[in-house]
């Protein structure tokens, strides 16, 4: 029976945690619409494109390339965040075999990644 409160313990200082953190959220906004000022006036009601004038529609053409450039830009920044730890666990004692085994699992997942990405000619300059 101990072993279960302790195992409910931890939880509830998660969940603590988590009410504190929405709290803390919840008072800064309501603050801060308690505390500006609010004097709407049909130029601040425009929409703000980086000082010029907003002319015709809304609707604009996004190339979906450059989304596909940014993701491929997280893949590798999460690739190298995962690099470096381990080069400082390989070096330990006693964890080189494991260590090296996982990290060519792990780049062999980029790998598929990154061949999936060439297939489909993301990396292809246009």
């Amino acid at each position: 029976m101990n072993v279960a409160a302790d195992y409910f313990q931890s939880y509830s200082v998660v969940g603590l945690l988590a009410v504190v953190g929405v709290l803390f959220v919840a008072v800064a906004f309501g603050a801060g619409r308690l505390l500006r000022p609010v004097v709407p006036t049909p130029e601040k009601l425009l929409t703000y494109e980086c000082g010029v004038d907003p002319v015709g529609e809304g609707w604009a053409h996004t190339q979906v390339r450059y989304y596909v450039y940014a993701f491929l830009y997280v893949i590798f920044a999460v690739d190298s965040i995962f690099l470096f730890p381990w080069a400082t666990v390989f070096a330990a004692p006693g964890y080189g075999a494991t260590t090296l085994v996982e990290m060519f699992i792990f780049l062999g997942f980029l790998a598929v990644g990154l061949l999936y990405a060439y297939k489909k000619g993301v990396l292809a300059w246009t």
